[in-house]
């Protein structure tokens, strides 16, 4: 499957700046549905720094696959910046790689809320170090297809930036 050109330069920054450090990365994916994974093994030879992803759309997959706390789904809810490095730092423990980064948001066209719009995303990345966080809204008016892209464009730049 051919990548948009944008997420393709992207991924392939990503996996030479883990490669030259020899360091491994898993995803934690819950709006993208897998497509940051799928964005970095599109790359050739990936699979010398990816681990590989989980794709946690449900609330029991985030608690079952990631360690995602209950209380943490009950008190703020799956789009949130908690539950967004709890996702993050659970999905690193699980794989056992180096860093790891985690998407949980709403995609649309339905599911938003006053307080948590259609194209609200919090991002993840977790390292050895630290774990960084960053909150995106996206146009609401934008299609589903067009929130998940610039998602997946997001996490990869979020990722670059924290391995350097």
């Amino acid at each position: 499957m051919q990548m948009p050109d944008d997420i393709a330069k992207l991924a392939n920054e990503v996996i030479a700046a883990l490669k030259a450090q020899g360091l491994t990365i898993a995803t934690a994916e819950s709006c993208t549905g897998g497509l940051v994974a799928g964005a970095l093994t599109s790359v050739s030879g990936s699979s010398d720094a990816v681990y590989g992803g989980f794709v946690t759309y449900a609330n029991e997959a985030k608690i079952a696959m990631v360690g995602v706390p209950f209380a943490l789904l009950r008190q703020f809810g799956a789009v949130s910046k908690e539950v967004a490095l709890a996702m993050a730092e659970g999905a690193m423990a699980a794989a056992g790689t180096h860093i790891a980064v985690a998407v949980t948001g709403i995609a649309g066209p339905d599911g938003g809320s006053e307080t948590k719009p259609v194209g609200l995303v919090h991002f993840a990345v977790a390292s050895g170090e630290e774990t960084r966080h960053l909150k995106k809204s996206f146009d609401p008016t934008w299609s589903r297809d067009q929130i998940r892209h610039a998602s997946v464009v997001e996490a990869l730049k979020l990722v670059k930036k924290s391995i350097g």
